[in-house]
């Protein structure tokens, strides 16, 4: 395996930046930087057979754009952290992989996920009770379990347990299955939409090189980390290096990142981890 890389699709909270009607200072920047998409991110690698493959976590409303802007061309599979609408509902969007590689993609999500994409896209998951023969999606589904490792073309995705709120999610910590993929950003640990980490998570925090951590904004949120929270976080995780995403316009890119630790940053879209 070689040629690892982690590309950030979006880095935005659910209302993308800029914001619908807003005139903040961090909408209306000139810095590319504090435009953000919904938050999604593309792992893509090239398998011990020489394929390229690529995985996304999330499909953002955002996908098209983001597809074409940071040239997503193929697309193996799909791993899901939860079911809001910013995480999922560029699924439709899939559709053109099939096409381009004839074959179905495997989606894996907790039951709970999988419900609301099948009731949600039930076009495309019942097509066959559509009233016209139309072009969708050709999905198969996989149900996550907390701790039990998927492995992908010599890529290992371990869902962690954490909670958004009182919703309980999933982030992953990614690894080579075995160690012939050598890469100084992995074990990496992606964790989005996270108010709180539980006890028996902290485990698969272990060793970890990169983490990917939501950090909203200074004032408290119900459901999300604030920024103070994810640097103390991120100082316990101990990892290399530390990327926020899922921040709101709050946060401005360039002033945030003055007051940020050495070894932590904000991601932003197009970032792409070697």
């Amino acid at each position: 395996m070689r040629d690892f890389s982690f590309k950030f699709l979006g880095t935005g909270t659910s209302s993308g930046i800029p914001v619908i009607g807003c005139e903040c200072a961090v909408c209306t920047s000139a810095d590319p930087k504090d435009n953000r998409l919904r938050t999604s991110a593309a792992i893509e690698w090239v398998d011990d057979s020489g394929r390229p493959r690529t995985v996304l976590i999330d499909t953002s409303p955002d996908l098209r754009q983001q597809a074409l802007r940071f040239g997503i061309k193929r697309l193996d599979a799909i791993l899901y952290t939860h079911n809001h609408v910013d995480h999922t509902f560029g699924l439709d969007e899939v559709r053109r992989y099939n096409a381009m590689q004839q074959q179905a993609i495997d989606v894996y999500a907790e039951e709970h996920t999988l419900g609301f994409l099948k009731r949600t896209f039930g076009h495309i998951f019942e097509s066959e009770k559509n009233i016209n023969q139309s072009f969708v999606a050709t999905l198969i589904a996989w149900p996550l379990r907390v701790g039990v490792p998927v492995e992908l073309h010599g890529l290992r995705f371990t869902p962690l347990r954490v909670l958004h709120g009182r919703l309980p999610i999933v982030g992953f910590r990614i690894e080579p299955v075995e160690s012939s993929l050598c890469s100084s950003l992995l074990p990496l640990a992606y964790l989005t939409d996270v108010s709180a980490i539980p006890p028996e998570t902290w485990p698969g925090l272990r060793h970890v090189r990169t983490l990917v951590l939501d950090a909203l904004r200074h004032r408290h949120h119900p459901t999300h980390l604030t920024l103070g929270q994810a640097i103390g976080i991120a100082h316990e995780v101990g990892a290399d290096k530390t990327w926020f995403v899922h921040m709101t316009h709050d946060l401005g890119h360039e002033a945030t990142q003055a007051e940020l630790p050495e070894s932590m940053g904000l991601a932003w879209d197009g970032l792409v981890l070697r």
